[in-house]
């Protein structure tokens, strides 16, 4: 099996339907399934990792279903951060500086996150996708403050407009960097 690099995403329009299209993509693919979860607007997403010709395979399943969806797509080469923050993120160093990137899309927040991940040496602490914000998502990064801000000027320049508002907090205090990583 190729190395697991690979992230496919899909947003059903129906909650009933996402439940069925995730079953059948683990299924139509060896991927394992990272999250099946509603998001705001009675949506639901779909996250699946695997290597990129299972992946594909699985969001294609989806794709062709005839299930009503708000998108699909797969994004290779993935940052292996990502993935692992999907699951569970990575708390951040005492005394690190802390970047809060927030997004107009779930789709366009993990693309983002991918991207911050590449361009700087920094930790993803958190990574929230549509739960309770209206669809939207943001992340949290951690590292030295000019890593950080490095991390999060790629990911608003991949954001474009989807871009919402980005922080740096250099020295933020323990409080704050709690409320921020809790998962």
């Amino acid at each position: 099996m190729d190395a697991v690099d690979t992230l496919g995403v899909v947003e059903s329009r129906s909650i009933a339907a996402g439940a069925i299209l995730a079953d059948g993509m683990v299924k139509a693919a060896q991927v394992e399934l990272v999250r099946a979860a509603t998001v705001c607007s009675g949506r639901y997403l779909i996250l699946v990792s695997g290597d990129r010709q299972a992946v594909g395979t699985a969001v294609a399943f989806a794709q062709d279903s005839g299930r009503p969806l708000a998108g699909g797509f797969v994004i290779s080469n993935v940052a292996p951060q990502l993935i692992a923050a999907l699951k569970k993120g990575e708390p951040a160093g005492p005394g690190e500086a802390i970047g809060v990137v927030e997004c107009r899309t779930v789709a366009s927040g993990l693309s983002a996150a991918d991207k911050a991940l590449k361009r700087a040496f920094v930790r993803l602490c958190r990574l929230v996708t549509g739960q309770g914000i209206l669809g939207k998502s943001y992340f949290v990064l951690s590292g030295d403050v000019a890593s950080v801000e490095q991390a999060c000027a790629a990911a608003k320049e991949s954001l474009g407009r989807d871009c919402i508002e980005t922080a740096v907090m250099p020295r933020p205090d323990a409080a704050v960097v709690r409320a921020l990583t809790r998962t």
